[in-house]
C-alpha cells in the first residue's frame, strides 16, 4: 500500500507557487541586508568576475597613486632645494660684486663669508632628501615611477648635481674658478684686478641659470605627476562605479520588489487555503 500523499492539481500549483516566492523573497531580503545583487559567482559568474577585474585594476592603480604622490613630495623638495640654491647664489654674487670695491682687508673678510655660504649651500643640497632619495647632489640619482602593473607605463626622473664645485665648474677658467670658490690668496691678490671678480660674477650668472634650468626640469615633472595624480583618482573611481553597477543592488528596486512579494505571498496563502477547502467540501460528499 503507498504511503505517498498525493495532492490535487490546484493545491500542488499553490504550494509551487509560495515556494518560489518565498526564495525570491529571501534573495531580496538578502540583497537589501548586503546591498549586493551579485554577491558570489553562485549569483551570477559573469558579473561577478566582470566586477573582481575592474577592482583588482582600481587597488592596482590605487597602489600607483601613493607612490605618485610620494613622487610629488619628492621633486618638491627638490625643487624647493634648488629655489634655495638660487638664491644663494645670488648672495655669493654679491659678495662678489662687492669685493671689487673693498680693500683687501674687506675682501678678506667677504671671502670667508663666501666660504661659509658655499659650504652651506653644499649642506643645504646635501639634506635635499625625501625617503633616502636625493635628486639634486647627483646626476646619478634617478626618481623611477611605474603607474601601472599590467602596462609599461614608466616615467624617470633623472638627478641633477647642484654641489658648489660642480656648479661653477662647467665652462670655467682655472683662475677663475679659483676665485669663485673662495681662496683667501686669491681674493687678496686681485685687489686691483676687478676683472677676475667679473669673470667670477658671470660664472656664478652661468650657475643660477643652471640651477634655474634644473628646477625648470623638476617642476615641470611636478606639474605632469599631479596631472597624472587626478587622472588617476579619477580613474579609480570610475573602476569602482563600473564594478558597482555590475554587482551593487539597486535598493528602492529590491525594497519595492520585497513588498510586492509580500503581497503575493499573503494571496498565494489564500488561494492555498480556497484549494485545500476545496478539496475538503468534496471529502465531506462522502460522510
Amino acid at each position: 500500500m503507498s504511503s505517498n500523499i498525493v495532492l490535487g492539481l490546484g493545491t500542488r500549483q499553490n504550494l509551487l507557487s509560495l515556494q518560489q516566492i518565498n526564495q525570491n523573497m529571501t534573495t531580496a531580503q538578502n540583497h537589501l541586508a548586503t546591498g549586493l545583487k551579485v554577491s558570489s559567482a553562485i549569483d551570477d559568474a559573469v558579473k561577478f568576475f566582470q566586477s573582481q577585474s575592474l577592482l583588482q585594476r582600481a587597488n592596482d592603480i590605487s597602489l600607483r597613486k601613493d607612490a605618485i604622490d610620494q613622487g610629488i613630495s619628492t621633486l618638491t623638495t627638490a625643487t624647493n632645494a634648488v629655489q634655495s640654491v638660487v638664491t644663494t647664489l645670488n648672495q655669493l654674487q654679491g659678495l662678489i660684486n662687492s669685493a671689487k670695491s673693498e680693500t683687501n682687508a674687506q675682501r678678506k673678510a667677504s671671502a670667508t663669508q663666501f666660504n661659509t655660504l658655499a659650504s652651506q649651500l653644499n649642506n643645504l643640497v646635501n639634506d635635499a632628501s625625501y625617503q633616502g632619495l636625493n635628486l639634486v647632489n647627483s646626476s646619478k640619482t634617478s626618481l623611477n615611477l611605474q603607474f601601472s602593473i599590467s602596462s609599461k607605463s614608466t616615467l624617470k626622473i633623472a638627478g641633477q648635481n647642484l654641489l658648489v664645485s660642480v656648479l661653477v665648474s662647467n665652462g670655467a677658467k682655472a683662475s677663475v674658478l679659483a676665485t669663485v670658490i673662495g681662496k683667501l690668496s686669491k681674493w687678496s691678490a686681485v685687489c686691483q684686478l676687478t676683472s677676475k671678480f667679473d669673470a667670477a660674477f658671470t660664472t656664478l650668472q652661468n650657475s643660477v641659470f643652471t640651477a634655474q634650468n634644473a628646477a625648470q626640469s623638476l617642476g615641470g615633472n611636478v606639474t605632469f605627476l599631479q596631472t597624472r595624480l587626478d587622472f588617476s583618482s579619477q580613474y579609480i573611481a570610475t573602476l569602482q562605479g563600473g564594478s558597482d553597477k555590475l554587482v551593487v543592488a539597486d535598493v528602492n528596486q529590491e525594497s519595492t520588489n520585497l513588498v510586492t512579494l509580500q503581497t503575493r505571498q499573503q494571496l498565494s496563502i489564500q488561494s492555498l487555503s480556497i484549494a485545500t477547502q476545496s478539496e475538503q467540501a468534496v471529502l465531506r460528499l462522502f460522510h
